[in-house]
């Protein structure tokens, strides 16, 4: 899961401020409900407008054309919603949470912590004794270049599925 649950007051949706059918949840997915029959359907997320500060959510009724839905002349959200950034920060950010963009840079995220996690407990910086910027950046920059030595020799020993080891296959 890419961000917590810190609703205290335990509800599963918080309605979006001036519409009175669009709810949110913690993790950024937005839903409508049919002013009609009051199903829920999730919107579809239409990108970023930078020149605005909002996200832009389309009605899923109209951008997937697969249901027809029996209020939409009822709707205010039938057109499509903006949601401002400052709605609720944690929630809405640039890249929205619900977008494949936002899973891909996810996934780039891990990889970094797990070079984080070996440079803190593989190379010891975790309990260091190191005094100073600079010492410490020269020690975090040898590591780095062990590391990829590292990777470059098992390519090169074609030993592909040891490349992310840190020790010497037995």
């Amino acid at each position: 899961m890419d961000i917590r649950h810190l609703w205290r007051d335990g509800e599963e949706t918080r309605l979006l401020s001036g519409r009175d059918n669009v709810v949110y949840d913690f993790r950024g997915n937005v839903f409508c409900y049919c002013p009609q029959t009051g199903e829920r359907r999730q919107m579809a997320y239409g990108g970023f407008e930078k020149d605005r500060g909002t996200l832009k959510y389309r009605c899923p009724a109209r951008h997937y054309g697969v249901v027809r839905c029996r209020g939409e002349h009822l709707c205010k959200a039938a057109g499509g919603v903006r949601i401002p950034l400052s709605e609720d920060r944690r929630v809405f950010t640039p890249v929205a949470r619900s977008s494949h963009r936002w899973k891909k840079l996810y996934k780039k995220r891990t990889a970094v912590e797990r070079v984080n996690s070996r440079l803190d407990v593989s190379f010891g910086f975790e309990r260091h004794y190191i005094r100073g910027f600079e010492k410490m950046r020269l020690r975090c920059t040898i590591a780095l270049c062990v590391m990829l030595a590292m990777a470059l020799g098992r390519v090169k020993e074609k030993r592909r599925d040891l490349l992310r080891s840190l020790v010497r296959a037995a």
